[in-house]
């Protein structure tokens, strides 16, 4: 496989369908590191149709004959209201992405789901919600900030109790503590503005990376969600590229 121009670089890694797998890289014009490594992994593993949630303006880029519809928590025009300054995709569903209350179940061969997962109140059970969605050999594509190489390199990490926390006794309990360490973190408020802030964010709804993983925590979070919740997933690769990790999922069964 050779792909793109004009930096070439030879990519080699393991995934558990093929083995040792070899490809030729090459970056498109103008396209930054991460989403030429993301599109490359797509080709590898997507076919078919299926969903991508929180597409915005970067859609990742998917093979040929590819069916994709686009998810967000509001229409377009909404967006872009929110954003003035992105070109966006159009949505196709208005759907909350932690529930998909509006798709059938067993129905999607793929979800993407790109920064998507720190944005999640309940990450635990958006997990099942995506897994419930694919179809048997369906596959959950996901790339995921390391918070090490963004904005969050300051915040402690999410921890998997904590995560568990929030499942069972719902989000909102730690919803203002997530704002405010976001607030006083991130945006480097001083105190005497952090609590009018958090105040101001949680009124207009605002989505913040609630939750923070490094590569090892992000890995270690959904192996032992796919195990406590049973959910019937295999991780088929990870990899860390450009700040981010992206992970494929494949739900089990045939096709």
């Amino acid at each position: 496989m050779d792909i793109w121009a004009p930096a070439k670089t030879a990519l080699r890694f393991f995934n558990s369908a093929q083995g040792w797998v070899e490809v030729q890289v090459r970056r498109k014009a103008g396209t930054a590191p991460s989403a030429s490594m993301r599109a490359l992994v797509a080709r590898l593993y997507i076919s078919g149709e299926g969903l991508e949630l929180g597409g915005l303006n970067a859609p990742l880029e998917l093979p040929d004959g590819v069916r994709v519809r686009y998810v967000d928590r509001l229409p377009t025009e909404e967006l872009r209201a929110h954003y003035p300054d992105l070109d966006m995709v159009e949505v196709d569903i208005i759907d909350d992405g932690e529930r998909l209350e509006s798709i059938a179940e067993s129905s999607e061969d793929f979800i993407v789901a790109n920064h998507f997962l720190e944005h999640c109140e309940d990450p635990i059970r958006t997990l099942g919600t995506l897994t419930s969605k694919l179809k048997p050999g369906g596959i959950l594509y996901m790339a995921v900030p390391d918070a090490d190489f963004t904005f969050d390199r300051d915040r402690p990490s999410t921890t998997f109790e904590h995560l568990v926390k929030d499942h069972t006794e719902g989000s909102q309990r730690s919803r203002e503590e997530h704002l405010r360490e976001w607030v006083r973190l991130v945006e480097g408020k001083g105190d005497e503005e952090i609590e009018a802030r958090v105040r101001a964010l949680d009124d207009m709804g605002y989505s913040v990376h609630y939750h923070v993983w490094r590569m090892h925590e992000l890995l270690d979070f959904l192996t032992r969600t796919i195990d406590e919740l049973d959910l019937q997933l295999t991780m088929e690769m990870a990899m860390r590229h450009a700040g981010e990790v992206i992970c494929v999922l494949r739900r089990s069964g045939s096709a």
